[in-house]
């Protein structure tokens, strides 16, 4: 019959056990577990310098390449040539 007697304690430890299953979570709310508050906001991120492309070049002096065939590449055939 001891095993059967429990003491206040055990009896209270449980009650709060129950009750805290029944209620569910909770958000901590003690001073420590708050977020601290800010005193003063960051400074702006710094501003991006433009891009710049460079220097223009100037076209080559010998010219671009030209392949001697590029104009028969791009010459327009009639239609029975270009299909045969």
């Amino acid at each position: 019959m001891e095993g059967d007697v429990e003491t206040y304690e055990d009896v209270m430890s449980l009650v709060t056990m129950m009750q805290e299953e029944q209620d569910g979570w909770s958000t901590p709310t003690r001073g420590e577990c708050r977020i601290p508050a800010v005193t003063a906001c960051p400074p702006p991120p710094p501003r991006k310098k433009p891009f710049s492309f460079g220097k223009r070049r100037e076209p080559p002096k010998n010219g671009y390449f030209q392949p001697p065939d590029l104009e028969m590449i791009f010459s327009m055939g009639t239609r029975k040539q270009a299909c045969a």
